[in-house]
């Protein structure tokens, strides 16, 4: 009898990225001597089909077909959408969770992944069977979090908990009770008796996300995959496993309280959308106004305060920049920025100094408020840190209802950016009254978001933003 042909390939441990083979240093995340040797018998898609004892699958996701097909033949269904109960999650995966997808939320430690689902678990035992696998904690921790501290209300006739971490035990658990929603946590935390390997191995990893991803074809379950990181904040085990899943979620933790969902995969809907929550004592809290949340909300103003509008994935935001300029104690000056690109720092201030003729040898502390990370390439707050900064040196607060949207070059022009009617009409729809921006920006159209007494007030440089804050 013929042995089984096993497929070598090298996998990083740190990433999961696959080579053909030996490197030192993995091209994903760059670690070096992490990529070791992979066998993976052919006999792994066998043990899929027999963990859901299902036998002659071929096709998409397991999906048995009758060979070829002529595409007037094939039938094409809407797929159905049902809300999460969580607006903010709804919008990233695109107006609600697809019926029969399999959805991966990853997060570092902390971040809320298991508070975010149980709320989602809760919503769903509403209306439809619902399985929770928690294979990392006790079912009685898992129950004091989402009964005593969370407060949630589920119904005991669709839901059910499980603590197993057996890939087997978990489809005999589905097909048994009929379930239609299952929520696994995490896909490093099961094993399959199909194959070697220890728990969070590329192997088992792989096996269980395709055992799992299988049944939900094939049975019409919705899955919501767990997934952990690696020190890098990244998808940690085999790249391949993002092509098993539909749609992959990141949660990024910005500070003790905002969480902010971006997905970079979604078949049944854009990457574009991002999703704010706030971390509270009752749990994750959709922000549905976030222009709130990365702005002070102090009646009182203060100098060295700018407002600008930042545009983050599809939503256009309203964020804060605070800046203090003080006397240089030292011998050199001291330029500390949180949440701001450090090198335009740097520009901003030679431009002030060479076209401005603003001395700029202070120590200057910069920080956006909310806990954002603007990233270098940000371009359009360029006007707010200059109007900030020119506040605190004057010791001259800004006009509260001032918003600046720009980006400033090095001759000192006031340069134009991306799409920056909807910042503009996003500033003017929070009440906001004089909203500055490059003059080769200015169109017409804005105007006809303007109400009342606002007005847009079109700037050529640097010396024309110097004089209207005067």
């Amino acid at each position: 009898m013929a042995k089984a042909k096993t497929k070598i390939s090298y996998v990083c441990s740190d990433c999961g990225a696959d080579y053909t083979k030996w490197q030192g240093q993995c091209g994903e995340c760059k670690a070096w001597n992490t990529i070791t040797e992979f066998r993976e018998a052919s006999s792994t898609t066998k043990s899929v089909n027999a963990a859901i004892n299902r036998n002659n699958v071929g096709g998409y996701a397991g999906v048995t077909t009758n060979g070829v097909k002529r595409i007037s033949s094939v039938q094409v269904e809407n797929a159905q959408r049902v809300s999460t109960g969580l607006s903010e999650l709804d919008r990233v995966l695109g107006d609600g969770i697809t019926l029969g997808s399999v959805v991966l939320i990853s997060g570092d430690p902390g971040s809320g992944k298991t508070t975010l689902l149980t709320k989602v678990a809760s919503v769903m035992s509403q209306t439809m069977s619902t399985l929770y696998v928690t294979a990392e904690e006790s079912l009685s921790q898992w129950a004091k979090r989402g009964i005593e501290r969370l407060n949630l209300n589920f119904n005991e006739d669709n839901f059910l908990l499980s603590d197993t971490d057996s890939i087997e035990d978990i489809v005999n658990q589905c097909i048994e009770n009929n379930v239609k929603f299952l929520i696994a946590d995490s896909i490093q935390a099961f094993e399959s008796n199909s194959v070697d390997g220890s728990a969070g191995g590329v192997t088992q990893v792989k096996t269980c996300a395709k055992i799992l991803n299988r049944l939900c074809k094939q049975h019409g379950i919705t899955l919501i995959l767990v997934g952990q990181v690696n020190k890098n904040s990244q998808m940690a085990g085999p790249q391949t496993l993002k092509h098993i899943i539909d749609t992959a979620i990141h949660i990024e933790v910005n500070d003790a309280s905002v969480r902010i969902l971006r997905a970079d995969k979604n078949r049944f809907g854009d990457t574009e959308q991002v999703g704010i929550f706030q971390m509270t004592e009752k749990g994750m809290r959709s922000v549905d106004n976030p222009s709130r949340l990365f702005l002070s909300g102090s009646e009182e103003h203060f100098e060295g305060s700018a407002i600008s509008v930042i545009k983050d994935g599809a939503r256009n935001l309203l964020i804060e920049i605070q800046a203090l300029a003080t006397e240089v104690e030292g011998e050199k000056s001291i330029r500390n920025c949180i949440g701001v690109s450090y090198s335009r720092l740097s520009l901003i201030t030679a431009v002030l100094k060479k076209h401005g003729g603003i001395p700029t040898y202070y120590d200057i502390n910069i920080s956006l408020v909310g806990g954002l990370k603007m990233a270098d390439s940000e371009t359009s707050t360029d006007m707010a840190v200059t109007a900030a900064l020119l506040s605190s040196i004057n010791s001259k607060p800004l006009p509260s209802d001032a918003v600046f949207i720009g980006e400033l070059a090095l001759t000192g022009e006031l340069r134009q950016i991306p799409q920056i009617v909807p910042r503009v009409r996003e500033a003017l729809s929070h009440g906001k009254k004089q909203i500055f921006i490059p003059a080769v920006a200015y169109h017409a159209s804005m105007q006809q978001f303007v109400k009342g007494d606002q007005k847009i007030i079109a700037l050529k440089n640097v010396r024309e933003l110097i004089e209207a804050l005067q």
